[in-house]
């Protein structure tokens, strides 16, 4: 069993009649964590020194086997510790997940006819408890900081004098450090780290009858913001995946020793994307990765949670919210506020429309390995507060009758605007031009022989797509 299984991996773990700035459209697809192997994703809420980090596993196995062990920067008592449902943190994915949008374009001639009328239009202005094991620990230079039960789980926060006697002392209580550890587990030593452990405790787990973990959730106060993720590449089998989401009063979060760089967004893509999106997407992120050497965070989503558009999943509420610890928000009546009741500051109520209150979500993803990430990533919250999605939208022609001036000029920026959504993928993913044209000379055919006129000659769209089924360069 790997490495990252054990942690959790987070070891913790352009163009006319269309407007490129109007988001809307239809939402057609989204691209979540479940498009990248060894992904794991942690939910950050952080509001001054206070942090609640919610960890979700993708370990899949037997429960006696799973353990996870997270450098923490304070020891964590049991009233810190709560675990939460699989499908908040799902539902936060989805909701800031990269999305597929469609478009399609209207008749030129009545856009030009609206366009006249608008123009006429006037303007509107804890405590340790003895147990057999102590002695051992101490002989070792480890010390049990705190120990309790939350739900499934059996929960140790310890501290060491060195490295060596606690991996002897986690290996002789069966958890399973894998060789190499130890220079990883000695930095954090070094840095005043304590060592959160977690076990499942196989009665309670099947007295609950779950077929899975559930995420642990813990809240603590330091000055440290952090995400600690150098455990997880130890003995990892390749590169790793974590997504962060995190939750803020005030803007966006971002990496302090690594550079966070937007993902390219708002790009006209080819409408066969829409029956390739996954494939789409993993290629673009990995050709984003190697444009920067392997050593970027990426930022896939900044956005105030009280709206969306176009929303890839219903908004959370502000229960929700809560529940993932963004404690500030003012208790309402959606439901009842889980939790841990620990670190609880006084509630700020700041009217709005739409959703959740004084909440702003970022989303981050980082591919990692123990040479492209040698150190944890340091985040810091910002005042920025501009929206930012990963967008990728498609554009279907207009294939009705129609008769004005402006339709020759709207038929010759088709092939323009053709061409360079191919070009725009090709540099996107790497993928070839010469494929990605025989894919939208297929694709357009079908896209748009949909409809249109029932004439013996054949429609205006078919001709530009030329007699080889391609469309004409010109």
């Amino acid at each position: 069993m790997s490495w990252k299984a054990l942690l959790g991996a987070l070891a913790l773990a352009i163009v006319p009649f269309t407007s490129a700035d109007a988001f809307c459209g239809f939402y057609v697809a989204r691209a979540d964590t479940k498009l990248f192997n060894d992904a794991s994703k942690v939910v950050m809420a952080r509001d001054g020194d206070r942090t609640v980090m919610t960890m979700a596993s993708d370990y899949q196995g037997s429960p006696s086997e799973f353990a996870m062990v997270i450098p923490v920067p304070t020891v964590i008592t049991r009233g810190q510790v709560n675990v939460a449902e699989p499908a908040l943190v799902d539902h936060l994915d989805a909701y800031t997940a990269p999305r597929l949008v469609e478009y399609f374009d209207e008749d030129p001639c009545r856009r030009m006819m609206t366009e006249r009328a608008m123009a006429a239009a006037p303007r509107a202005g804890a405590v340790t408890t003895d147990i057999p094991w102590e002695t051992r620990a101490r002989a070792l230079g480890v010390t049990i900081e705190a120990q309790y039960q939350v739900g499934e789980y059996d929960i140790l926060v310890l501290s060491a004098t060195q490295s060596g006697g606690l991996t002897t002392w986690l290996r002789e209580q069966q958890y399973r450090i894998p060789a190499g550890a130890e220079p990883v587990i000695a930095s954090y030593l070094r840095q005043n780290m304590k060592f959160f452990v977690a076990k499942v405790n196989l009665q309670r787990h099947s007295a609950g009858g779950r077929t899975f973990l559930r995420p642990l959730q813990v809240a603590y106060e330091s000055p440290k913001f952090m995400l600690p993720i150098r455990l997880g590449t130890v003995n990892a089998r390749g590169p790793q995946e974590v997504f962060a989401f995190v939750l803020t009063r005030t803007g966006r979060v971002e990496s302090t020793n690594y550079r966070t760089v937007k993902l390219p967004s708002n790009l006209d893509v080819p409408i066969f994307v829409k029956s390739e999106f996954p494939q789409f997407y993993r290629a673009m992120f990995d050709t984003a990765v190697q444009r920067e050497n392997g050593r970027a965070v990426f930022l896939e989503y900044a956005w105030d949670m009280s709206w969306c558009d176009p929303c890839a999943a219903d908004p959370l509420t502000p229960a929700q919210l809560r529940q993932l610890g963004a404690m500030w928000l003012e208790p309402g009546d959606d439901g009842p506020q889980p939790g841990p009741p620990i670190m609880r500051p006084q509630p700020r109520r700041v009217p709005q429309q739409g959703g959740a209150v004084d909440v702003f979500v970022t989303r981050l993803h980082v591919r990692y390995d123990r040479d492209t990430f040698p150190e944890d990533l340091v985040l810091q919250t910002t005042g920025d507060r501009e929206n930012f999605q990963g967008r990728y939208v498609l554009r279907h022609a207009y294939t009705g009758p129609s008769r004005c001036p402006e339709m020759s000029e709207y038929q010759t920026s088709l092939t323009k605007r053709w061409d360079k959504e191919a070009r725009t993928l090709a540099n996107l993913t790497g993928w070839s031009l010469e494929s990605i044209r025989s894919k939208m000379r297929m694709d357009g055919r079908r896209d748009t022989l949909d409809g249109g006129p029932s004439t013996g000659e054949k429609p205006w769209w078919e001709k530009m797509w030329g007699g080889n089924g391609g469309p004409q360069k010109r």
